[in-house]
């Protein structure tokens, strides 16, 4: 009997802590997605609403929006961002980051299996030099940059930000791909050789493979750094070739800051990126985390 009660209390305990361990999970959770809530939840309101504090998070009709903490939603916002030239903006996005993605990808992907060779010599000079590219903040270079894609007649053109955007981003794949290479297993990558695989073949065939989920985690992190950028695109484009991050800054005006209508194409901008987030988080954390446990 004594050993029964001595169970029921450890098992009694073991999901006390679990419950605890969720719910502090749980307000982690709320806490970090605050601020996307409360942009998403902005562009229903009027301009009137949006910046009222404490903000209002709870939609209701509007016989009853009287009530403290909510509001009456409208579509108004979306309908004018969406009816507007705000599909050309978001196309120009897609356009740099999925395609600057994809070079990236191309070039880093067997640069970095060349690092993690023996027979490579000077590693670690290459791979300082491709680190030390990303020392300098893009400000410190953007004269130099704004120089050469004018003298090349880029200037307000996709173009020039997919080649800016695949510069950006390759030191950091080649570095999270070398890794990733580094953690495959020897004896599966000697086997290939020794049954005559060549470089190429257990480049394509073995290597990358197995490595599937640290390639998806580094293109999703290069979709997220080319899309959000804005200093680039701010120099380097005016209308044809703008981005959505220079699509959002319309809103802001001598006229004054349009919050529900900043808030909706916020919304819009960030929808994206949050999806293809959610579809691959399985694949992301598994990426990430990969060579983490030995």
């Amino acid at each position: 009997m004594a050993f029964w009660r001595r169970n029921t209390t450890f098992v009694q305990g073991i999901e006390r802590s679990d419950a605890i361990r969720t719910i502090v999970a749980w307000g982690v959770a709320l806490v970090v997605s605050f601020p996307f809530l409360y942009l998403a939840t902005s562009g229903f309101k009027t301009e009137v609403e949006a910046p009222k504090m404490p903000p209002a998070f709870v939609p209701v009709p509007s016989s009853v929006a009287s009530v403290p903490l909510t509001y009456t939603p409208t579509l108004e916002n979306y309908k004018l961002i969406l009816t507007g030239d705000f599909m050309p903006y978001f196309a120009n996005s897609a356009t740099a980051a999925l395609v600057s993605t994809l070079l990236v990808l191309l070039l880093a992907i067997p640069a970095a299996y060349a690092l993690t060779q023996p027979q490579t010599s000077g590693k670690r000079d290459v791979l300082f030099f491709l680190i030390s590219t990303r020392f300098l903040p893009a400000v410190g270079v953007i004269i130099p940059i704004f120089l050469a894609t004018r003298f090349l007649g880029l200037l307000d053109n996709v173009l020039a930000l997919i080649i800016l955007y695949t510069a950006m981003n390759l030191p950091i794949a080649v570095w999270m791909l070398r890794s990733f290479f580094q953690d495959l297993p020897k004896d599966v990558l000697e086997a290939a050789r020794m049954d005559g695989a060549g470089t190429t073949q257990e480049l394509i065939l073995i290597a990358l493979p197995m490595i599937k989920n640290g390639v998806l985690a580094t293109a999703f992190l290069a979709i997220v750094f080319a899309w959000n950028e804005f200093l680039l695109a701010l120099t380097l484009t005016t209308t044809k070739g703008a981005t959505v991050p220079l699509y959002m800054i319309s809103f802001m005006s001598a006229q004054g800051l349009w919050y529900a209508k900043m808030s909706a194409a916020g919304t819009l901008a960030a929808l994206p990126v949050v999806i293809l987030g959610w579809l691959g988080q399985k694949w992301l954390v598994r990426g990430l985390s990969m060579g983490a446990v030995k």
